[in-house]
């Protein structure tokens, strides 16, 4: 192979990188396909099951928990309210703070996206043990990058 040093790692066919993008169009697909029965886009559905776990988040820690700005999660909460899924309410002790409630049809609505999971399952070739490991891994990799981000922004070098 002829090239400069380092070429082998400047193949597409080597990049981690890529290989996350081509999944995550996968399961983008896969998912379409399930949730327009529920009228719900990958996004919402996100921050539906957040919300299924732990009703009543705020914005700010919804937005934590699902890693989206508030120029994005903001549209897309106005949507789901307009589709009568959840609710938002201003503190009244804290004017700035808004949580997200489930309406009762956002309540009702997991009863219909049960089997979601199991689906995704089933369609990845992977048992249960093979795909906890693979996010445990991906998690491990999302912190490295995070801190890794984080020690550039503040122009330190992270320890790895």
């Amino acid at each position: 192979m002829t090239g400069t040093p380092g070429d082998e790692y400047m193949r597409l066919d080597v990049q981690v990188c890529f290989a996350l993008h081509a999944t995550s169009r996968a399961f983008d697909a896969f998912y379409r396909t399930r949730l327009r029965k529920l009228g719900l886009t990958y996004p919402q559905y996100l921050a539906m099951l957040a919300l299924w776990e732990a009703d009543g988040l705020t914005v700010k820690r919804l937005g934590e928990r699902l890693r989206l700005d508030s120029g994005t999660l903001s549209p897309l909460l106005k949507r789901m309210e307009g589709a009568g899924l959840v609710e938002r309410r201003r503190s009244r002790d804290d004017e700035r703070s808004v949580s997200v409630h489930l309406t009762r049809r956002g309540t009702e609505l997991k009863d219909r996206a049960v089997d979601i999971p199991r689906h995704v399952l089933e369609a990845t070739g992977l048992d249960l043990v093979d795909l906890v490991q693979l996010r445990r891994t991906l998690d491990r990799v999302t912190a490295q990058l995070d801190a890794a981000v984080e020690a550039s922004a503040a122009g330190t070098q992270p320890s790895f």
